[in-house]
């Protein structure tokens, strides 16, 4: 039967990938949504949408019979899970089958295999692949240490948790299974040997009902954080390094994983290397990886189109296309990298990336910039899902350039309403060891995440973007005033004092200036000239060098972004409403979420580091600590309580006091 319309199981920018290949294929398209994203782009695009009543993904997009329903009520006649929720599971592909829809992805026999990270590492040493060594959580001894917990039924580095000392083991076992049940409703983990550095390297493999497997290319997928991919890329810079022969071997190693479990459609195998090219499996993703566009930019392959023709039977070539050039692939993230990679929420203002030559789509040229976004202006990041923005990939002939014209491009993006990890990424691209090609695991702890993660915008340069702020201020009022618009912002007929801004940034700036007949007086800024203003636009000339500043103000922030790079500023009000202050010692939520632990009562005398309560944000755990020695001396919050960015936690006050 030939599929004609495509319902999409999942959300955001997977759902937008594979409506966009659809279109090309002449494919009706099916959205579902939750409460939350009744408004996201995934839904205006699609031909028709269900909702899925709910804001959680266990309400929601977790829900498999009300995907299947959905699919009957739209008249879909086609499922594609897209990955993460439901995609690796084999109950659901089951009940797309009886349900009689076409499942665009493997068998449920393969995902049942590669489905348990226990069993799938077993059946690969029967095949003759290498395998780290499995061990029960039960079970693991001081000799054993450092090991690593992983969720048998999923990835995306949720219940994950590195263990080194045998007295945190129980705790973060639970802590795993928790997450792991939460994200993929399966608490089942297990442990393997922790190898503080290596590379990740993965193997795209594509399979026909007919025997043929391919495998396409492989990815390097080392810089992580928290175990989770930030940047991606093709080929690998060791498998480069290395030779052909380590990539026979890989590519040998993942046709066997293929074989093995007659796997048909998108798959990725994946592997733990070390420098010397030794590598072993790691796991077997049955589905589309987030990373895919790095092998359809250096193959020229449409992944999606080819996952739908396998499901309709279509037969392979013998041979897949060769690859060609480099490309990266970046994860925008809404996170804090320099807070401990704290998830953001809000409404995402602006998200401008400049010089995308093609969006969810193959390139017709030999360098470009590609754009697979799950938001668009006005987008709203919530705290259910991924704090995943978008992917941004860059492909060229070399790697070199690959990475410089992404670099490039993100550092000039416009990105306003949440803190995101943009400025990490653009410091990544250009370190001279990824650039050398020196990337594995340990790549933030190698470097620093404290240099890694710092602003692009310098002392200096957020020090005059403040300027800029606060002249397209006083440009804003001008040009909103009722009379005299004419008339310059202070102007006083005796010379007074100067008008004063006060902004909070990565420090405070107190921005004093005057706009007199001679031009601009600011003070700290002697060789500074305005050339010229308007309440979005500052171009300022500081000794011969001119620079314009882009400013966009909402509520109290303000968006100024140069060539120095992008500064986020708050203005700080003259006078501070009293109830607004709280207080001292109170313990402040670093982001919306659920209260889901609570390790203290109120009295108890805690330490500093010491864990007060957990918060569940966007799929994953965080732990809150007590920021200093004292008492708890209040506790405003229960478990399973919601709760709002700032909202107070805790106060932890001096004993003594």
């Amino acid at each position: 039967m030939s599929v004609t319309t495509v319902l999409v199981a999942n959300r955001g920018e997977i759902a937008r990938r594979v409506f966009r290949t659809c279109r090309d294929l002449g494919l009706g398209t099916v959205a579902v949504f939750s409460d939350p994203d009744a408004d996201a782009p995934h839904v205006r695009e699609a031909d028709a949408a269900v909702h899925l009543p709910g804001s959680t993904p266990g309400e929601t997009y977790l829900r498999g019979d009300l995907i299947v329903a959905a699919a009957r009520q739209a008249g879909a006649d086609a499922v594609h899970p897209g990955y993460g929720f439901l995609s690796e599971n084999a109950g659901f592909a089951r009940a797309v089958i009886e349900a009689g829809l076409t499942w665009i992805g493997p068998p449920p026999e393969a995902i049942d295999s590669m489905g348990s990270k226990i069993e799938s590492k077993r059946m690969m040493a029967a095949a003759g692949v290498p395998v780290l060594t499995e061990l029960d959580p039960g079970s693991v001894t001081e000799a054993d240490l450092p090991v690593l917990i992983k969720a048998s039924a999923g990835g995306g580095g949720r219940g994950m948790r590195i263990v080194r000392s045998l007295d945190a083991l129980t705790g973060e076992v639970e802590a795993a299974r928790s997450e792991a049940a939460s994200a993929f409703g399966d608490p089942t983990v297990f442990c393997e040997p922790y190898l503080a550095t290596g590379r990740h390297i993965e193997v795209q493999v594509m399979a026909d009902r007919h025997g043929t497997v391919w495998a396409v290319g492989e990815r390097e997928c080392s810089i992580q954080r928290r175990h989770q991919k930030v940047v991606e890329e093709a080929p690998s810079p060791l498998v480069e390094r290395i030779g052909d022969g380590l990539r026979k071997e890989l590519f040998d190693a993942a046709r066997a994983a293929a074989s093995a479990i007659a796997y048909t459609g998108a798959g990725t195998v994946e592997f733990i290397a070390d420098d010397d090219g030794r590598f072993f499996f790691l796991e077997m993703n049955t589905r589309l990886q987030v990373e895919h566009p790095v092998t359809e930019c250096t193959t020229g392959l449409d992944l999606v189109a080819l996952q739908v023709a396998v499901a309709g039977g279509a037969t392979l070539d013998p041979e897949p296309p060769a690859s060609h050039g480099a490309a990266i692939e970046v994860r925008l993230y809404a996170e804090d990298p320099a807070a401990g990679w704290q998830p953001q929420s809000g409404t995402l203002h602006r998200v401008e990336i400049p010089g995308v030559t093609t969006e969810f789509d193959l390139h017709s040229r030999s360098a470009g910039i590609r754009l697979d976004s799950g938001v668009v202006d006005g987008s709203v990041v919530g705290i259910h899902y991924d704090p995943m923005l978008a992917k941004v990939i860059a492909w060229a002939p070399t790697r070199d350039q690959a990475a410089r014209a992404l670099a490039t491009t993100l550092a000039r993006s416009r990105v306003h309403g949440v803190v995101t990890n943009r400025d990490l990424l653009v410091n990544v691209l250009r370190h001279p060891a990824f650039l050398a090609g020196e990337t594995d695991t340990a790549f933030f702890d190698r470097h620093g995440l404290d240099t890694l993660a710092a602003p692009l915008a310098d002392a200096g340069g957020e020090r005059i973007s403040a300027l800029a702020a606060a002249l397209a201020l006083d440009a804003a009022a001008r040009e909103n005033a009722v009379v005299l618009r004419e008339i310059p912002s202070g102007w006083r007929n005796v010379v007074s004092g100067p008008q004063q801004i006060t902004f909070e940034g990565t420090t405070t700036h107190e921005v004093g200036y005057r706009l007199t007949r001679d031009g601009l007086v600011a003070d700290g800024f002697e060789s500074t000239a305005l050339v010229s203003v308007s309440s979005a636009l500052v171009t300022l000339d500081t000794d011969g060098v001119r620079r314009r500043f882009t400013v966009e103000v909402h509520g109290d922030e303000t968006y100024v972004d140069s060539s120095l790079g992008a500064v986020r500023l708050r203005r700080v009000p003259r006078f501070v409403d009293p109830a607004e202050q709280v207080a001292a010692g109170s313990l402040l939520a670093p982001m919306p979420g659920s209260v889901i632990r609570i390790a203290v009562a109120q009295g108890d005398t805690v330490t500093a580091g010491q864990p007060i309560l957990w918060l569940e944000a966007m799929k994953m755990q965080h732990q809150i600590n007590a920021p200093a020695d004292g008492v708890i001396a209040e506790l405003p919050v229960s478990a399973g309580q919601q709760i709002d960015v700032g909202a107070v936690l805790a106060v932890v006050t001096d004993p003594e006091e």
